[in-house]
């Protein structure tokens, strides 16, 4: 090439999660050649209010890796993990330790992004790297182009922590014998939905309880995330708090009343935990502040074709003076009523089938179980 362009074969200069060497394996593959090196002139940060870096203009250098050797496929699939998010290959200059001066490419942002604080390599591999090494095993398993990539991207997140979650199940002690994952056995993996939720449709045989293995058979499931709910209690009212909204389930099922009274509920963010979503999930639904939390119980509630995963809690409020409030997230296009109710009047719509979701009529129970201490 003339004019002193930087070939397409050059060396790629990695400078931010990329230079996590699990993630680099998921992306990359093996067989290159890796040395430490740095861009003058730029400065690392973590995006404001992001999981990921952005390169900046800057006093200093942006230190990272040079990396040589990648074949065609390893580069289609960095510009696959890349491009999604407005990220560009740029010729740079990149100074190699006892090597000087080296012509490089570099994934750099197209457009502006805010910085946060100076990125942190460690504090980015504790708090996310197993997340992103998951999901990015996910994302480069599917059928997508850099777009949908990066618009699929935080669902796929999203189960990765989900599937972290579930690998720290406690141990089998009824089910010890051999009913684990390993008896199972996918022929045949199709993925023939992914957006918000994804669709998985497996041809599988699974070991039966006399020891052989089954026929293929297929099975498919709805994969969601894992979330948390809580039923707000005030001890002194004996009241609780339930939201009221929209649902596309008994809409679908043909049901005239497909607004649902339910705890309040969400997805578990990547990163975040079951305490920190329930009290961020109280605030957007309801306005409200939560005291001591009480576990319900861990559970699937449809485990027959549905991946959820639920931690449900009640969690102590003062309730004078609420209800009737409207809430929810904007960008999540919700729109929740709150209620609060005597905790006999609850009792009484579950009786009579009004208030009928799972998690609200499990906590339900457990409250009428522990209420009298709750209250003493």
């Amino acid at each position: 090439m003339g004019g002193g362009e930087v070939p397409v074969s050059a060396p790629l200069f990695l400078y931010g999660t990329l230079c996590h060497a699990p993630l680099r394996e998921v992306v990359l593959g093996l067989g290159h050649l890796v040395r430490e090196a740095a861009l003058p002139g730029y400065r690392v940060h973590w995006a404001e209010g992001g999981d990921y870096p952005v390169i900046v203009p800057g006093a200093g250098q942006a230190t990272g890796l040079l990396v040589e050797g990648l074949d065609a496929e390893a580069r289609a699939r960095a510009d696959l993990f890349e491009r999604g998010f407005g990220y560009e290959l740029r010729e740079v200059s990149v100074e190699v330790e006892g090597g000087g001066a080296v012509a490089a490419l570099a994934y750099m942002p197209e457009v502006e992004m805010a910085p946060g604080p100076a990125w942190d390599l460690a504090s980015w591999v504790e708090n996310w790297g197993a997340i992103w090494v998951d999901a990015a095993r996910e994302a480069l398993a599917g059928d997508h182009d850099a777009a949908a990539l990066a618009r699929r991207w935080p669902m796929m997140k999203l189960r990765a922590a989900t599937r972290l979650r579930a690998a720290r199940a406690p141990g089998a002690v009824l089910r010890a014998d051999h009913t684990a994952a390993r008896d199972v056995e996918v022929i045949r993996a199709r993925h023939p939905y992914t957006e918000y939720f994804a669709l998985e449709d497996h041809d599988l045989r699974f070991r039966r309880f006399d020891g052989t293995m089954s026929a293929p058979v297929r099975r498919a499931g709805f994969i969601g995330g894992d979330a948390a709910t809580v039923l707000p209690y005030d001890p002194e009212l004996d009241a609780v708090l339930v939201v009221e909204q929209f649902r596309a389930g008994p809409f679908l099922r043909g049901d005239p009343w497909p607004w649902t009274l339910e705890p309040i509920a969400g997805r578990i963010d990547p990163g975040e935990s079951v305490d920190q979503a329930l009290r961020r999930e109280a605030r957007e639904e309801a306005g409200l502040k939560l005291g001591r939390l009480h576990h319900v119980a861990d559970y699937y509630p449809t485990p027959g074709a549905v991946s959820e995963f639920l931690f449900s809690f009640v969690g102590e409020a003062r309730l004078s003076g609420r209800g009737g409030e409207i809430g929810g997230a904007d960008h999540e296009d919700e729109d929740i009523r709150a209620h609060v109710l005597p905790f006999e009047t609850l009792m009484r719509l579950i009786s009579s089938g009004e208030a009928g979701t799972g998690p609200l009529v499990l906590t339900a129970f457990w409250l009428a179980a522990n209420r009298g201490r709750l209250r003493g």
